[in-house]
């Protein structure tokens, strides 16, 4: 098994890919379409990541656990504009079935 990949994502998008069956939300306020991909993080980047776009967000959030050998769209390592740091980006909409742990996350 792939080591696994996480997702920051709002409770309301979590629930509206469970319904649509799949999920397509990038980062928060951009979509897939928007972004051509869907921003992920590895085990340990997780908390800089909400910590640097999510520390303001009221609503009820998840960490969306993915098994990547489920998604069937390439992940790809990359380094956002000046990052010195690879983070997972995943080129395509993420089934609901290569989502393995669903945690709620505390508010900040």
């Amino acid at each position: 098994m792939a080591e696994p990949i996480f997702h920051c994502s709002l409770l309301t998008d979590w629930q509206a890919a469970q319904a649509a069956g799949e999920y397509t939300i990038s980062t928060r306020g951009r979509t897939l379409a928007q972004e051509g991909f869907i921003h992920a993080s590895y085990a340990g980047q997780v908390d800089g990541v909400r910590r640097r776009f999510y520390a303001d967000v009221t609503e009820p959030m998840v960490l969306l656990r993915i098994d990547p050998d489920r998604l069937g769209v390439p992940v790809v390592p990359e380094s956002p504009p000046g990052v010195d740091e690879l983070f997972p980006h995943i080129y395509g909409p993420v089934p609901v079935t290569a989502v393995v742990a669903v945690t709620e996350l505390d508010p900040m």
